[in-house]
């Protein structure tokens, strides 16, 4: 069984993945009444006081994906015009760890973010405008185009949809939490091939 800190996936009534949440913030939605079902795997078995009443001892079990209660229409309409924010962890989640330039995996400290139209050039800090690229790579490239730097881009960057990034965030993700989650993913995703290949 999971430690403590395995995160559970949070998604609406209709199964839109929302958010990783720990066991405590589990705990409360089920407290609160708000899981209309669970799937997957048992994560946690939490146990809470003994009732004077019946000598009874209460618990709450927590699966790794539990669908909550959420009459936010206005959330999931702003699910499909969602651009996740652009940040470096989820950037070198995104591209696996691998210089899009040179093709070969670092740790995320010898990583950097690389803007593909550099910035001078009339590019933005955007997820279609930027790729994980090691520091050497772009201190090469510097503030040129792939093409002026003689480099090719090994993959064409791409915006995350919701699912994607939830999926991208995620620490240790479990195999059902992951085929859940690709289920969400448009068809045509790069991270099809990768998913399949972990």
């Amino acid at each position: 069984m999971p430690g403590l800190n395995q995160q559970v996936l949070r998604t609406d009534a209709s199964g839109m993945p929302l958010e990783w949440i720990g066991y405590q913030e589990a705990v409360k939605l089920y407290y609160l009444d708000q899981v209309v079902y669970s799937l997957g795997t048992l994560l946690y078995t939490i146990h809470g006081g003994v009732c004077a009443k019946t000598g009874r001892r209460s618990f709450i079990q927590v699966n790794s994906i539990l669908a909550t209660d959420s009459r936010n229409f206005a959330l999931q309409k702003k699910l499909k015009d969602y651009v996740p924010p652009l940040n470096n962890p989820t950037l070198f989640n995104r591209d696996n760890y691998l210089c899009l330039y040179c093709g070969e995996r670092f740790p995320a400290g010898a990583l950097s973010r690389d803007h593909v139209t550099p910035i001078s050039r009339g590019g933005t800090d955007t997820w279609n405008n930027v790729v994980t690229a090691c520091k050497r790579c772009n201190n090469h490239k510097a503030g040129r185009t792939p093409e002026s730097a003689g480099i090719e881009l090994l993959a064409i960057p791409f915006t995350p949809t919701h699912a994607e990034y939830v999926y991208l965030q995620g620490r240790r993700v479990l195999s059902d939490q992951m085929d859940f989650l690709r289920a969400h993913f448009p068809r045509k995703s790069p991270l099809h091939k990768r998913m399949g290949a972990a």
